[in-house]
Protein backbone atom coordinates (compact mmCIF):
# COMPACT_ATOMS: atom_id res chain seq x y z
CA UNK A 1 0.00 0.00 0.00
CA UNK A 2 1.37 3.67 -1.17
CA UNK A 3 2.86 5.84 2.00
CA UNK A 4 0.06 8.68 2.20
CA UNK A 5 3.12 10.61 4.09
CA UNK A 6 3.26 14.35 2.87
CA UNK A 7 6.17 15.38 0.66
CA UNK A 8 6.71 18.98 0.34
CA UNK A 9 9.52 18.26 -2.68
CA UNK A 10 6.48 16.60 -4.73
CA UNK A 11 4.16 19.63 -3.50
CA UNK A 12 6.72 22.27 -4.87
CA UNK A 13 7.54 20.03 -8.64
CA UNK A 14 3.52 19.58 -9.14
CA UNK A 15 2.75 23.24 -7.96
CA UNK A 16 5.87 25.01 -10.44
CA UNK A 17 5.70 22.39 -13.37
CA UNK A 18 3.23 23.74 -16.51
CA UNK A 19 0.30 21.28 -16.44
CA UNK A 20 -0.46 20.84 -20.07
CA UNK A 21 -3.58 18.47 -19.39
CA UNK A 22 -5.37 21.14 -17.58
CA UNK A 23 -5.77 19.48 -13.86
CA UNK A 24 -3.64 17.72 -11.65
CA UNK A 25 -2.82 14.54 -11.18
CA UNK A 26 -5.79 13.99 -8.68
CA UNK A 27 -8.32 15.69 -11.25
CA UNK A 28 -8.51 19.08 -9.15
CA UNK A 29 -7.62 21.92 -9.60
CA UNK A 30 -5.81 22.90 -13.02
CA UNK A 31 -2.17 23.96 -12.50
CA UNK A 32 -1.29 27.48 -13.62
CA UNK A 33 -0.08 27.71 -16.99
CA UNK A 34 3.18 29.58 -17.85
CA UNK A 35 3.91 30.62 -21.08
CA UNK A 36 7.60 30.80 -22.56
CA UNK A 37 6.90 33.59 -25.12
CA UNK A 38 7.63 32.02 -28.31
CA UNK A 39 10.69 30.30 -27.21
CA UNK A 40 12.47 33.48 -25.82
CA UNK A 41 15.27 32.54 -23.73
CA UNK A 42 14.88 35.49 -21.48
CA UNK A 43 11.03 35.08 -20.56
CA UNK A 44 11.51 33.91 -17.26
CA UNK A 45 12.59 37.53 -16.55
CA UNK A 46 9.26 38.23 -16.94
CA UNK A 47 8.33 36.71 -13.82
CA UNK A 48 7.66 38.03 -9.92
CA UNK A 49 7.02 41.39 -8.95
CA UNK A 50 9.48 43.52 -10.20
CA UNK A 51 8.49 46.78 -12.02
CA UNK A 52 11.82 47.58 -13.98
CA UNK A 53 14.01 44.64 -16.25
CA UNK A 54 17.24 45.37 -16.50
CA UNK A 55 18.37 46.60 -19.75
CA UNK A 56 18.66 44.24 -22.79
CA UNK A 57 19.88 44.78 -26.22
CA UNK A 58 17.33 41.34 -27.40
CA UNK A 59 14.43 42.55 -25.35
CA UNK A 60 14.37 45.73 -26.46
CA UNK A 61 13.81 46.66 -22.66
CA UNK A 62 15.67 49.91 -21.64
CA UNK A 63 12.65 50.89 -19.36
CA UNK A 64 10.13 50.55 -17.75
CA UNK A 65 7.47 47.41 -18.74
CA UNK A 66 4.14 45.88 -18.48
CA UNK A 67 4.25 42.23 -17.18
CA UNK A 68 3.18 40.00 -19.85
CA UNK A 69 2.86 37.31 -16.81
CA UNK A 70 0.31 35.05 -18.45
CA UNK A 71 -0.56 36.40 -21.34
CA UNK A 72 0.93 34.79 -24.81
CA UNK A 73 2.96 37.50 -26.60
CA UNK A 74 6.44 36.41 -28.00
CA UNK A 75 9.39 39.00 -28.42
CA UNK A 76 8.91 41.30 -31.26
CA UNK A 77 12.09 42.83 -31.35
CA UNK A 78 13.90 40.44 -33.07
CA UNK A 79 11.11 40.98 -35.71
CA UNK A 80 11.42 44.32 -36.11
CA UNK A 81 15.30 44.63 -35.73
CA UNK A 82 15.58 42.13 -38.34
CA UNK A 83 13.42 43.97 -40.67
CA UNK A 84 15.73 47.49 -39.97
CA UNK A 85 18.72 45.52 -40.39
CA UNK A 86 18.31 44.46 -43.82
CA UNK A 87 16.70 47.93 -45.15
CA UNK A 88 19.73 49.96 -44.22
CA UNK A 89 21.89 47.07 -44.93
CA UNK A 90 20.93 47.22 -48.69
CA UNK A 91 20.77 50.91 -48.86
CA UNK A 92 23.91 51.99 -47.47
CA UNK A 93 25.79 49.20 -50.08
CA UNK A 94 24.52 52.10 -52.52
CA UNK A 95 24.88 54.56 -50.85
CA UNK A 96 28.49 53.19 -50.56
CA UNK A 97 28.26 52.84 -54.48
CA UNK A 98 29.36 49.43 -54.28
CA UNK A 99 30.12 47.59 -57.25
CA UNK A 100 29.16 51.09 -59.08
CA UNK A 101 25.36 51.10 -57.87
CA UNK A 102 24.50 54.78 -57.61
CA UNK A 103 20.68 54.53 -57.71
CA UNK A 104 18.97 53.25 -54.46
CA UNK A 105 15.77 52.13 -56.38
CA UNK A 106 16.30 49.03 -55.08
CA UNK A 107 15.61 49.71 -51.59
CA UNK A 108 11.88 50.89 -52.84
CA UNK A 109 10.28 47.47 -52.07
CA UNK A 110 12.07 46.28 -48.58
CA UNK A 111 11.27 49.59 -47.66
CA UNK A 112 7.88 49.31 -48.51
CA UNK A 113 7.42 45.00 -47.51
CA UNK A 114 9.59 45.08 -44.67
CA UNK A 115 11.64 47.76 -43.51
CA UNK A 116 8.40 49.76 -43.25
CA UNK A 117 4.93 47.07 -43.20
CA UNK A 118 6.66 44.69 -41.11
CA UNK A 119 8.74 46.93 -38.86
CA UNK A 120 5.84 48.99 -38.03
CA UNK A 121 3.97 46.06 -37.12
CA UNK A 122 6.82 44.76 -34.89
CA UNK A 123 6.11 48.44 -33.55
CA UNK A 124 2.92 47.79 -32.92
CA UNK A 125 2.78 44.14 -31.00
CA UNK A 126 5.55 46.07 -28.84
CA UNK A 127 2.99 48.48 -27.95
CA UNK A 128 1.07 45.34 -26.87
CA UNK A 129 3.32 43.96 -24.88
CA UNK A 130 3.71 47.49 -22.46
CA UNK A 131 6.95 48.72 -23.89
CA UNK A 132 6.98 51.69 -24.58
CA UNK A 133 10.78 52.38 -25.85
CA UNK A 134 10.18 49.37 -28.23
CA UNK A 135 6.85 50.63 -29.69
CA UNK A 136 7.82 54.20 -30.39
CA UNK A 137 11.47 53.24 -32.00
CA UNK A 138 10.38 50.62 -34.19
CA UNK A 139 6.96 51.99 -35.71
CA UNK A 140 8.73 55.41 -36.29
CA UNK A 141 11.42 53.57 -38.10
CA UNK A 142 8.72 51.49 -40.13
CA UNK A 143 7.36 55.51 -40.42
CA UNK A 144 10.69 56.13 -42.00
CA UNK A 145 11.32 53.63 -44.35
CA UNK A 146 7.71 54.00 -45.85
CA UNK A 147 8.20 57.69 -46.07
CA UNK A 148 11.49 57.28 -47.84
CA UNK A 149 9.96 54.69 -50.06
CA UNK A 150 7.46 56.87 -51.18
CA UNK A 151 10.15 59.91 -51.65
CA UNK A 152 11.46 57.34 -53.85
CA UNK A 153 8.06 56.15 -55.68
CA UNK A 154 7.90 58.39 -58.84
CA UNK A 155 3.85 58.30 -58.92
CA UNK A 156 4.07 60.26 -55.88
CA UNK A 157 6.34 62.64 -57.97
CA UNK A 158 6.82 64.13 -54.42
CA UNK A 159 10.78 65.61 -55.23
CA UNK A 160 9.26 66.85 -58.53
CA UNK A 161 8.46 70.48 -57.62
CA UNK A 162 11.85 70.73 -56.29
CA UNK A 163 13.89 69.38 -59.37
CA UNK A 164 12.01 71.77 -61.76
CA UNK A 165 13.22 75.18 -59.49
CA UNK A 166 15.87 76.98 -61.29
CA UNK A 167 17.97 76.55 -58.29
CA UNK A 168 17.47 72.89 -57.61
CA UNK A 169 16.40 72.75 -54.05
CA UNK A 170 16.06 68.68 -53.81
CA UNK A 171 19.80 67.94 -51.82
CA UNK A 172 18.36 70.78 -49.42
CA UNK A 173 14.71 68.98 -48.73
CA UNK A 174 16.58 65.90 -48.48
CA UNK A 175 18.48 67.11 -45.65
CA UNK A 176 15.77 68.12 -43.52
CA UNK A 177 14.64 65.35 -43.97
CA UNK A 178 17.28 62.91 -42.68
CA UNK A 179 18.55 65.32 -40.17
CA UNK A 180 15.16 65.50 -38.44
CA UNK A 181 15.48 61.81 -38.46
CA UNK A 182 19.39 62.60 -36.51
CA UNK A 183 17.29 64.53 -33.97
CA UNK A 184 14.78 62.05 -32.98
CA UNK A 185 18.03 59.34 -33.08
CA UNK A 186 19.90 61.32 -30.93
CA UNK A 187 16.74 61.66 -28.40
CA UNK A 188 16.58 57.24 -28.27
CA UNK A 189 20.60 57.20 -27.99
CA UNK A 190 20.50 58.76 -24.64
CA UNK A 191 17.67 56.41 -23.97
CA UNK A 192 20.12 53.41 -24.46
CA UNK A 193 22.83 54.86 -22.19
CA UNK A 194 21.57 52.26 -18.91
CA UNK A 195 21.27 49.30 -21.41
CA UNK A 196 23.60 47.38 -23.62
CA UNK A 197 27.20 47.93 -25.13
CA UNK A 198 25.77 46.36 -28.40
CA UNK A 199 22.22 48.33 -28.28
CA UNK A 200 23.50 51.78 -27.65
CA UNK A 201 25.90 50.97 -30.66
CA UNK A 202 23.35 50.55 -32.66
CA UNK A 203 21.72 53.36 -32.01
CA UNK A 204 25.17 55.30 -32.31
CA UNK A 205 26.13 54.32 -35.47
CA UNK A 206 22.69 55.13 -37.31
CA UNK A 207 22.78 58.38 -35.71
CA UNK A 208 26.19 59.01 -37.04
CA UNK A 209 24.69 57.96 -40.77
CA UNK A 210 21.95 60.25 -40.61
CA UNK A 211 24.01 62.71 -39.78
CA UNK A 212 26.83 62.50 -42.56
CA UNK A 213 23.94 61.33 -45.27
CA UNK A 214 22.05 64.70 -44.15
CA UNK A 215 25.78 66.76 -44.62
CA UNK A 216 26.24 65.29 -47.68
CA UNK A 217 22.88 66.48 -49.09
CA UNK A 218 23.59 69.90 -47.88
CA UNK A 219 26.90 69.62 -49.68
CA UNK A 220 25.32 69.28 -52.77
CA UNK A 221 23.07 71.56 -52.58
CA UNK A 222 25.97 73.82 -52.36
CA UNK A 223 27.36 72.51 -55.20
CA UNK A 224 30.49 71.01 -53.74
CA UNK A 225 29.86 67.14 -55.38
CA UNK A 226 33.45 65.84 -54.03
CA UNK A 227 32.47 66.63 -50.47
CA UNK A 228 28.88 65.36 -50.97
CA UNK A 229 30.19 61.60 -52.41
CA UNK A 230 32.44 61.37 -49.92
CA UNK A 231 29.97 62.07 -47.18
CA UNK A 232 27.50 59.56 -48.23
CA UNK A 233 30.00 56.98 -48.73
CA UNK A 234 30.80 57.85 -44.66
CA UNK A 235 26.83 57.18 -43.86
CA UNK A 236 27.10 54.03 -45.97
CA UNK A 237 29.88 53.09 -43.55
CA UNK A 238 28.16 53.96 -40.39
CA UNK A 239 24.72 52.58 -42.10
CA UNK A 240 26.30 49.25 -42.55
CA UNK A 241 27.43 48.85 -38.92
CA UNK A 242 24.31 49.69 -38.20
CA UNK A 243 22.41 47.14 -39.74
CA UNK A 244 24.64 44.38 -38.53
CA UNK A 245 24.58 45.55 -34.75
CA UNK A 246 20.87 45.31 -35.22
CA UNK A 247 20.95 41.94 -36.53
CA UNK A 248 23.03 40.95 -33.64
CA UNK A 249 20.75 42.50 -31.29
CA UNK A 250 18.44 40.28 -32.91
CA UNK A 251 19.99 37.15 -32.52
CA UNK A 252 20.67 37.62 -28.83
CA UNK A 253 16.80 37.66 -28.44
CA UNK A 254 16.38 34.73 -30.16
CA UNK A 255 19.50 32.40 -29.60
CA UNK A 256 19.02 30.02 -26.65
CA UNK A 257 19.93 26.47 -26.14
CA UNK A 258 17.05 25.08 -27.89
CA UNK A 259 17.96 26.45 -31.10
CA UNK A 260 21.77 27.69 -30.89
CA UNK A 261 24.92 26.23 -29.31
CA UNK A 262 26.28 29.34 -28.18
CA UNK A 263 24.91 32.47 -26.76
CA UNK A 264 26.54 35.53 -27.89
CA UNK A 265 27.50 38.82 -25.17
CA UNK A 266 25.72 42.01 -24.81
CA UNK A 267 27.78 43.62 -22.85
CA UNK A 268 26.35 45.41 -20.07
CA UNK A 269 27.72 48.98 -18.97
CA UNK A 270 28.45 48.72 -15.15
CA UNK A 271 26.60 51.74 -14.19
CA UNK A 272 22.92 49.64 -15.90
CA UNK A 273 21.03 47.50 -13.46
CA UNK A 274 22.07 44.70 -14.82
CA UNK A 275 26.11 45.17 -14.57
CA UNK A 276 25.76 46.41 -11.15
CA UNK A 277 23.62 43.01 -10.24
CA UNK A 278 26.72 41.34 -11.71
CA UNK A 279 29.32 43.27 -9.45
CA UNK A 280 27.36 42.57 -6.79
CA UNK A 281 27.23 38.75 -7.40
CA UNK A 282 31.10 38.57 -8.35
CA UNK A 283 31.81 40.22 -5.14
CA UNK A 284 29.60 37.83 -2.95
CA UNK A 285 31.34 34.78 -4.77
CA UNK A 286 34.79 36.14 -4.04
CA UNK A 287 34.13 36.32 -0.05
Amino acid sequence: MASTEYNPAVEKETSTVPNTTGADLNGANPAVQRYDYGGNPLYHAHTGNDSRLAAFGGEFQPGLYKSTEHRKFANPAPLGLSAFALTTFVLSLVNLNTRGVVEPNIAVSVAYGYGGLIQLLAGMWEMAVGNTFGATALSSYGGFWISYAIILTPAFNVLGAYSESPASDTPSVLGFFLIGWFIFTFILLILTLRSTVMFFSLFLTLDLAFFFLAVSEFAGSNGNATASLGLQKAGGVFGLLAAFLAWYNAFAGIADTSNSFFIIPVFHFPWSEKGRENRAKTARETV
